[in-house]
């Protein structure tokens, strides 16, 4: 980025604001700048630049203090909450949110992790990288069984925006024809290992209705020119992806949409800006800027813009419009429905099982592989329900051999046990269930009463919990994953219920929903707000469901979506 593209105080209307970096705001800010608009990206973190701020990348185990493990005393104090997610540690927790700065509230007898990641370019520089379309199954489900409103889109209206930003993100996988899993605009995938390869015969024998594929990911494997042209290169499967990728392989804010948009001479960026509240018009009901609180010294600011682009994730989008109140919406800005901050979701990821494999000691494999096995979900529409819950999950992981880290907990000392670290152990296969949960109205979001944050804004008191159905759904999981390992051979099956509390899968969508009736939703299907038509939210915020996959590819395509026909709004003059 250019100095100039930063910037502090300004008076300018811009024609496009964008509220958040992360993967929905970093899309965003490209297709607006792309399309001639000149575009403020609000980002209420500091500034990390691609590749200079990446600053233990490349830093292998055993060069830090405790081999990756953060002081007690420093996690117990600024990362309570956060140390809980997969991919925090003492070389990536510059990434993450410190917990004091970022507190809210949960239910009495209940739980919720929020994970946070407020830098430029936000959870992109974390994320797992897991990319799947949604079917037209998910987009269906809700109107079918009856749990949630009716998605306003099907899966046709948004398959030409999945494989535009498929070519441009570029995802490695496998095309598998699966009704329940539409096939992307797929680069080589990662291969399989030996007793992968093993599994997956088999189960295509024994069990037809659940294909262990590939799973498919957001890294370069072969890139193209429009990948090249950003400077990125092709994925070294080093897995230290949430450590930043100097490569750009692995798709992120910073590495491919940021650099797009800056090209374009059309993006500005105002780094270490919160944003309390958006400004509201009421005699021209349009939003017509941003009210934020400087980051560091606490002092309020203005900006101003002709449309506004909501990005700041499911939480924090909702967070903003709670706490932008006016005479016109006393509950919280396009909320004339009631329904804002209500229908929070996540993915359920609390079944694992594991096993021991023998054989295959001659088995070996180099690198680290960003992909996994996966299992698609085989409960896809009514007529394939379990008959003790609603809709279904997915199976992830992989098989491979202990290495120095895990075989480094057994007894042993001297020599002999040196020289076992330097030899592959034993082979072993672990598969975890990613369900879907169901839209329920009492799992909500709302501002606390009385407690504020460090910049004066109300906290965030939540109310989320699995259900039955969600719990029904994991016991399956559990005995269809050891079962599979059984026809597979396999000993030594471990099965375990892992008691996550919701928000640690990552996925959190649903409280600002769209709709097709302003009545029961707060968008329509192009992410605008049914009441004030120049607020777009295209976020996890908008979902009606969760589906089964992944979410983030669907953030992108929507977020896609909505700017092109917000851009044509503008300019046939309806908005």
């Amino acid at each position: 980025m250019n100095k100039e593209t930063y910037i502090e105080e300004s008076s300018e209307t811009y024609d496009a604001i964008v509220i958040g970096s992360g993967i929905t705001g970093g899309w965003a800010a490209k297709e607006l700048t792309e399309k001639g608009f000149k575009t403020l990206i609000i980002e209420r973190g500091r500034i990390v630049e691609h590749r200079k701020d990446y600053i233990s990348e490349g830093k292998p185990p055993w060069e830090y203090a405790n081999r990756t493990k953060v002081d007690k005393e420093l996690v117990d104090e600024q990362f309570a909450i956060q140390k809980q997610c997969y991919a925090f540690h003492d070389g990536t927790k510059q990434f993450f949110g410190n917990d004091k700065d970022y507190p809210y509230t949960t239910k009495t007898g209940t739980e919720f992790s929020w994970i946070r990641a407020n830098q430029l370019g936000g959870k992109s520089l974390l994320w797992h990288r897991q990319s799947y379309r949604m079917s037209p199954f998910d987009f269906e489900a809700n109107k079918l069984d009856g749990h949630g409103n009716d998605w306003p889109i099907r899966y046709n209206d948004l398959a030409p925006w999945y494989e535009y930003v498929e070519k441009f993100v570029g995802i490695s996988g496998t095309s598998e024809n699966l009704p329940q899993l539409p096939d992307s605009v797929f680069q080589p995938p990662f291969e399989m290992t030996k007793p992968e390869k093993d599994f997956a015969a088999k189960m295509a024998d024994a069990e037809p209705d659940k294909p262990v594929i590939i799973s498919r990911c957001a890294h370069l494997t072969r890139p193209e020119k429009v990948h090249v042209d950003l400077g990125r290169m092709q994925c070294m499967a080093r897995n230290e992806c949430q450590k930043g990728c100097s490569f750009g392989a692995y798709f992120s804010t910073q590495s491919a949409t940021l650099p797009a948009a800056a090209k374009t001479g059309n993006l500005f960026i105002a780094p270490n800006s919160v944003v309390e509240s958006l400004i509201y018009d009421d005699t021209t009901n349009r939003v017509k800027g941003v009210r934020v609180i400087d980051n560091d010294t606490l002092k309020q600011r203005e900006y101003f813009g002709k449309i506004v682009f909501l990005c700041a994730s499911t939480l924090g989008s909702t967070q903003i419009m709670l706490n932008s109140t006016s005479k016109t919406f006393p509950k919280g800005i396009a909320n004339s429905s009631g329904v804002l901050g209500q229908y929070l979701m996540d993915h359920n990821y609390n079944a694992l099982v594991t096993a021991s494999i023998d054989g295959y000691e001659q088995e070996y494999y180099t690198g680290r592989r960003p992909a996994s096995l996966y299992v698609p979900n085989f409960h896809y529409e009514p007529s394939r329900y379990h008959e003790k819950f609603k809709r279904g999950f997915a199976l992830a992981g992989s098989a491979s051999r202990e290495d120095w880290q895990s075989m480094g907990t057994r007894d042993g000392f001297g020599a002999s046990f040196k020289n076992m670290l330097h030899n592959p152990g034993k082979w072993g296969i672990g598969l975890q269930a990613q369900g879907e949960m169901l839209p329920r109205q009492d799992n909500q979001v709302t501002l606390h009463s009385s407690k504020k944050d460090k910049w004066g804004i109300p906290q965030l008191h939540i109310n989320c919990q699995w259900s039955e159905n969600e719990n029904l759904m994991m016991q399956s999981a559990l005995e269809v994953a050891s079962s599979m390992m059984e026809k597979a051979g396999f000993h030594n099956i471990q099965k375990r219920i892992l008691g996550q509390p919701p928000g640690l899968a990552i996925h959190e969508v649903g409280t600002a929903r769209m709709g097709r009736d302003p009545k029961d939703s707060v968008l329509n299907g192009f992410n605008q707000s049914h009441d004030v038509p120049n607020l777009f939210v295209t976020d996890g915020a908008s979902f009606c469901s969760t589906g089964v996959g992944n979410p983030s590819l669907t953030f992108m395509a929507m977020t896609a979506r909505a700017v092109d026909y917000a851009v044509k709004e503008v300019k046939s003059g309806r908005l």
